[in-house]
């Protein structure tokens, strides 16, 4: 059995402008605007799944898509720090939450709790024939792309994700592949 899966980064935010921690907030005008533009490469999708989150619903939306809300594709928890910019974090807390995948300096979710609940989500995929789009955010991406490749935590900080990129993978039914796509 042979599966796809695009995971599509929720559009931007002013949380993005300011280099703030993500919280849940709308879409910037222009995200939408933009959004719309791209929807007409999309791939066909045998099931839509997005995360909870409202900028997710909206770019759902503004891809033309409906969506299944999963919790699994849900924003990394940043605890106290949501809707703060990253200056305003104290230095050494920020150097220990980079460093150490088990610590949660700001209360909320560690990057190992992240990954375990990626890693499950996938494994759920996994068994699943045709192609799934699935709307979500940065920290979740990433995480997904070092769980496909095995990489080690500190891979985590190496994953650079757009608002609006693709992320493809395929699946022989046994494991999942990163999937490069050619220009077309």
């Amino acid at each position: 059995m042979t599966g796809r899966l695009t995971l599509i980064c929720c559009g931007s935010t002013e949380a993005n402008r300011f280099g703030a921690f993500a919280r849940d907030e709308p879409l910037e005008p222009g995200a939408i605007e933009y959004a719309r533009m791209v929807a007409c490469g999309l791939a066909r999708a045998d099931r839509v799944w997005r995360s909870p989150a409202l900028r997710a619903v909206e770019t759902a939306g503004a891809l033309g898509l409906d969506g299944e809300a999963r919790q699994a594709l849900r924003d990394q928890d940043f605890g106290q720090w949501a809707g703060r910019k990253l200056a305003e974090v104290e230095p050494g807390e920020l150097a220990t939450w980079m460093s150490d995948p088990d610590a949660a300096p700001h209360g909320g979710e560690s990057l190992r709790d992240l990954r375990r609940r990626v890693s499950a989500f996938l494994e759920e995929a996994l068994g699943m024939a045709g192609h799934t789009l699935a709307i979500t955010h940065p920290p979740v991406i990433r995480a997904a792309v070092c769980e496909v490749l095995d990489a080690p935590p500190q891979g985590f900080w190496s994953v650079d994700v757009e608002p609006l990129g693709l992320t493809r993978f395929t699946s022989d039914g046994r494991r999942w592949a990163l999937r490069l796509a050619a220009l077309r």
